[in-house]
């Protein structure tokens, strides 16, 4: 028998929500603090190399914003990867994934909690990457509407933590390859969604292709948003990139819903995803 709980349960899911957010909260004021170094420092790292490639070729110094600024956007892409694509997987490994299935709340809400509570963490470290390139490269940003800034920073965390749960299905479903497909779409997804360059440096058909990633049009429209020249160097106009980042979300939030329902049928009907040896 299927679990009663639903989104036509808003405040089940709500507090199902709450619950889950809370502990990777709390846990960021308990954990270990040289973590907190190292997760901003090391990433650092790797915008300081592209920094200094495009200085020493001379390009537009505006390509040292975009640097510092895909540089923050990579954390958010490492929580999803692995806070959330690969998530279940983790917690099937643990013992914890037949506690959600059985448990009467929806499993969508128990991946949403997950995603709050470590967006918390990870805005953080996106700020303080972007606080550190200011101070270190004097990156200097103009915004052109912070309204329009804020609703595509939410588009692009909508789509992409969507694209997360969605994934999280898929990755339990294939069972111990998931931790292969994490590791594989880790370094594409930092080519294909520019982090360290203009989307439009791809041939068309290749940036069309890539803008499946919300990560790609996302970050291009906050560039052109950021920088006075990154219209000159965006994809597409910000107007469309808005429109694509919407249908994304839904895209990928209906598809979350459907492939968790399939998942949570297939764990309780059959009890395949559940059992650590299989």
């Amino acid at each position: 028998m299927e679990k009663s709980a639903s989104l036509s349960q808003p405040a089940l899911f709500i507090k199902t929500v709450i619950a889950r957010a809370y502990p990777r909260v709390v846990a960021q004021h308990r954990r270990e603090r040289s973590w907190l170094l190292f997760e901003v420092i090391l990433p650092m790292l790797a915008v300081s190399a592209y920094v200094f490639i495009y200085r020493a070729i001379g390009a537009p110094e505006a390509y040292v914003g975009f640097v510092v600024m895909g540089g923050a956007m990579t954390a958010f892409w490492m929580n999803v990867l692995w806070g959330m694509s690969s998530q279940f997987f983790w917690e099937k490994e643990t013992g914890n994934l037949s506690l959600y299935t059985i448990a009467p709340t929806s499993i969508m809400a128990i991946l949403l909690g997950m995603a709050l509570g470590g967006m918390t963490a990870t805005l953080l470290r996106a700020l303080a990457i972007v606080l550190l390139g200011i101070l270190i490269f004097n990156v200097q940003f103009s915004v052109a509407s912070f309204g329009l800034l804020f609703l595509t920073f939410s588009l692009t965390m909508v789509a992409l933590y969507g694209m997360g749960m969605m994934t999280a299905s898929l990755f339990l479903l294939l069972n111990r390859e998931a931790w292969h497909l994490a590791n594989l779409a880790q370094e594409p997804v930092y080519l294909f969604s520019g982090f360290y360059f203009p989307l439009r440096s791809f041939n068309f058909w290749v940036a069309l292709g890539a803008s499946i990633i919300p990560m790609s049009l996302g970050l291009d429209a906050m560039r052109q948003l950021v920088f006075p020249v990154g219209a000159s160097l965006g994809f597409l106009s910000v107007p469309v990139e808005l429109a694509v980042l919407t249908g994304l979300s839904a895209g990928f939030l209906i598809g979350a819903h459907y492939l968790l329902r399939y998942m949570e049928r297939v764990a309780i009907r059959e009890g395949r995803l559940t059992d650590r040896t299989r």
